[in-house]
Parts: C-alpha cells; structure tokens; sequence
C-alpha cells in the first residue's frame, strides 16, 4: 500500500470560506474525506500549516521515507527558497499542486521555488488538482 501524504500551506484551511470563486465550496476535510475513499488502497493523511517553518519540519519528517508528497505550498511557493531547499534535500518525490492555474493570476504568482525539484507540477483543476497528484503516484 502506497503512504501519500497531502502538505497545505497558507489559508488553505480556509478552503470552502474563502474566494470560493477561485477555491471552491467544500472545506479541504470534505475533499479529504471523499479522496480517502475513493482510493481505499492508498493510505493518505495530510497536513496543514500556516508557518513555514513547520511546514519544513513536516517535508523533513516524511521526506525519506513516505512513497510520495503532494505539496500546496500556497503563497509559500514563490517567497520560500526554505521550502525549495527542502524539496531538494529529501528522496520522496514531491508533485506540486495549485488548486488555481497560477500563471492566470498576478505575475509574482508566476515562479516558483518549489517546481526545480518536484517530479511534476499540476494547477488550475480545482481541488481535482490533487486528485491527479495522487493518480500519478498510483499509476507507477
């Protein structure tokens, strides 16, 4: 059975509140909940975090020993070389995901310091964008 951890960035436990024109309805649990069974096969959990820091910690934590991490990390991906330095160190392949197409918004939305070292990058398919993360994972 393949170990998939979720990681969150930034506000993104205000899924379902916030921008629901860019976000959506559903709160991340309510995703969460349906992903869980709908991949029985797959042991999911998942993490959140506001702070850079912990979400470093967390990267570090599984990074060398879990079969994949699907990263958000929301506003984090284009300010944090902390978080791309993390992305580098560990051995899981990481896949970057955006719940919006990034290159749609604001310019500084445009770099990212994560994508050098993911084995993919996946944005702008909604709360689906984890959806696909997780298939490339199950697909090898």
């Amino acid at each position: 059975m393949k170990q998939l951890i979720i990681i969150n960035g930034p506000n993104l436990n205000l899924l379902g509140k916030r921008e629901t024109n860019i976000y959506g309805n559903l709160t991340f649990m309510e995703f969460f909940d349906a992903v869980v069974q709908k991949y029985p096969n797959v042991k999911l959990e998942h993490f959140q975090s506001n702070i850079e820091g912990e979400l470093i910690d967390k990267i570090q934590e599984v990074g060398f020993s879990y079969d994949g991490i699907i990263l958000n990390a929301a506003a984090y991906t284009h300010t944090s070389v902390g978080i791309g330095d993390a992305v580098k160190a560990i051995t899981t392949p990481v896949v970057e995901v955006h719940i919006s197409n990034t290159f749609s918004r604001e310019k500084f939305r445009h770099k990212s310091f994560i994508s050098p070292n993911a084995k993919g990058v996946i944005l702008g398919f909604g709360l689906q964008s984890y959806e696909l993360a997780i298939e490339s994972f199950i697909s090898i």
